[in-house]
């Protein structure tokens, strides 16, 4: 331990804590941009300064180590004057435009500016320039990136991709996409994360309002929309609503006072993808052998996009089910459209994603039907029906909660925790074993998939053969588990992999809270709701039943394989 006093205030903290930490330890607040808590601590912004005593120079507190009878303070004139200045420097290459910004009101250096009272420009502007593919499902704009590192950060150690580096070293850095290609280039899984861990508006998702309020204004079209798992345990965020008051059912009366026509849940097609894909596993482990590779999951776009451009001699081994989104969007169009007479060109499909990948999902050619129509034409993340909601002035607060429409608005609580890491195996183990055993095991077996940790796994049997199954999230982790894979370092039958740290509750759609990670915090809100479901297998649901009763047959039938299924082409980047 280390005796230290910052402010006044006597502490000991263990040796190796920064500044920064033991000063937060102890209730004293230390103003940071460009910090992210085991992930960015390069005292770039330099806002943490803080001074020393005995000492010249001031030292920023994210990355100066304790030391035995260190004395600190966080707040004389001189610390208030440098980190005002530096806020003025950064916020003279940044094109202040807070009024049309979709961070206006969620943005770090807005809040600190108004903090320090750098409120007026001191220095002259300067702004870098940006030419962007704005086409893109993913849009940088460095007029306003402050050089904060994160984006670098995040995607170098949590994703192992590299999209993005340091361009032009000198007066005239830039951050821009590695070796200054263009990002359709580059090998961008379209996670998302770098959005969410960005402080400003430098980096958002392409924002597709405008084309989705000028389809709820055509009366030649129905709006159909289909609502994400994930959804249920962020959108109340921005209100102040708990998770309790933030229910899919109080969404979806929201969504038919703007203008929806039907709404319907995605978890529906999760249940329709576990049918699917827990069947194809079934028949890959009929031929496998023990040294084989196994078979992985396809749901997440993020990481088939990882798949296709880091190893595309795996394809072969990735589900060719379609991920709920797209197996909705198809089913949409199909068996829905014909049971209420329309035809799929006056269908406008809907969906509400926690994912910025969907975006580029939804467009892929294998993703649209034989008429031209897509099988879903518009893509809005959780941020995007935020402002929605907000553009109309509503209280959420003010609406009461009603069902979703029949019937693709039933889902089982297998098809909820898809949107956790660990949801779409515990799911599928579910209804393996229903399939090969005859009867349900308890909904609770396979929880050892359950939890935060970038890698988990389970041993089950079915059908008289040991099954080993491996859950992973964040690309890097994923990365480590292929490459273990490949050398015989591991062995396995399954494997679900979710791009984003935590699933797609920390999606790189969802609401943005700077220096938190709040996968974990969102996860309980589904398991809870499928712990209290009545319905807990997908098999079971009624209209997966009726679906296929209908129209498709049996899962892996020629028309659920003409509908549901896909083939995975490796990336030209």
């Amino acid at each position: 331990m280390v005796k230290l006093t910052i402010d006044e205030t006597v502490m000991e903290v263990p040796t190796g804590t920064t500044i920064l930490e033991a000063a937060r330890s102890h209730g004293i607040n230390i103003p940071t941009l460009c910090y992210y808590k085991n992930l960015n601590d390069i005292g770039a912004c330099r806002v943490c300064l803080v001074e020393l005593k005995d000492k010249d120079k001031l030292v920023t507190a994210c990355n100066t180590n304790v030391a035995e009878d260190m004395v600190v303070y966080t707040n004389t004139p001189a610390v208030r004057e440098a980190r005002q200045t530096n806020v003025e420097l950064i916020l003279s290459q940044h094109r202040v435009a807070c009024t049309s910004c979709v961070r206006g009101g969620n943005c770090s250096l807005q809040t600190l500016s108004n903090q320090l009272g750098a409120k007026e420009p001191a220095y002259q502007e300067e702004w870098a320039d940006n030419q962007w593919d704005m086409t893109f499902p993913l849009i940088r704009d460095n007029s306003k990136c402050i050089k904060c590192m994160r984006c670098i950060q995040v995607c170098d150690h949590i994703q192992s991709l590299h999209v993005w580096d340091v361009l032009y070293p000198g007066t005239q850095s830039t951050i821009g996409v590695h070796e200054n290609k263009a990002i359709c280039d580059s090998n961008c899984s379209l996670c998302g994360q770098c959005i969410t861990h960005c402080p400003v508006g430098a980096l958002s998702e392409r924002d597709d309002v405008g084309r989705m309020k000028k389809a709820l204004a055509d009366p030649n079209v129905t709006t159909v929309v289909q609502i994400a798992p994930a959804i249920r345990t962020a959108w109340g965020e921005a209100f102040g609503l708990t998770p309790q008051e933030a229910t899919v059912q109080r969404l979806a009366t929201i969504l038919r006072h703007i203008g929806f026509d039907i709404v319907f849940d995605t978890t529906f097609s999760a249940d329709l993808t576990i049918m699917e894909e827990s069947s194809e596993f079934l028949k890959f482990m009929q031929h496998k052998q023990p040294d084989d590779l196994p078979m992985f999951t396809s749901c997440c776009p993020g990481w088939v996009r990882f798949a296709k451009s880091e190893y595309p001699e795996l394809l072969d081994q990735l589900s060719t089910s379609k991920s709920p989104q797209q197996m909705f969007g198809a089913v949409t169009k199909t068996w829905y459209a014909d049971k209420i007479g329309l035809t799929p060109k006056q269908i406008f499909s809907v969906s509400i994603m926690p994912c910025v990948a969907k975006k580029a999902e939804a467009e892929l050619p294998s993703m649209t039907r034989d008429d031209g129509t897509p099988d879903v034409d518009l893509v809005l993340t959780t941020r995007e029906i935020t402002r929605m909601i907000k553009s109309e002035y509503l209280d959420p607060k003010n609406f009461a909660e009603s069902r979703l429409d029949d019937p693709l608005g039933i889902g089982s609580g297998a098809g909820v925790i898809f949107g956790s890491t660990g949801g779409v195996m515990e799911a599928a183990l579910r209804s393996a074993y229903y399939f090969v055993n005859g009867e349900n095991a308890d909904a609770d077996t396979f929880k050892a998939v359950r939890g935060e940790n970038g890698c988990r796994e389970v041993t089950t049997q079915l059908g008289g053969k040991d099954v080993k199954a491996i859950v992973v999230n964040g690309l890097a982790n994923t990365r480590q588990l292929i490459e273990n894979l490949k050398a015989g370092k591991v062995h396995c039958d399954f494997v679900e992999v979710m791009a984003c740290p935590g699933g797609c509750v920390g999606g790189g759609g969802q609401p943005i809270h700077d220096g938190e990670e709040m996968a974990a915090r969102r996860a309980p809100t589904l398991y809870r709701l499928d712990h209290n479901d009545q319905l807990r297998f997908s098999h079971d649901n009624p209209s997966i039943k009726m679906v296929y009763q209908e129209y498709l047959g049996d899962p892996l039938s020629d028309t659920a394989e003409h509908l549901l299924h896909t083939h995975h082409v490796a990336s030209e980047r």
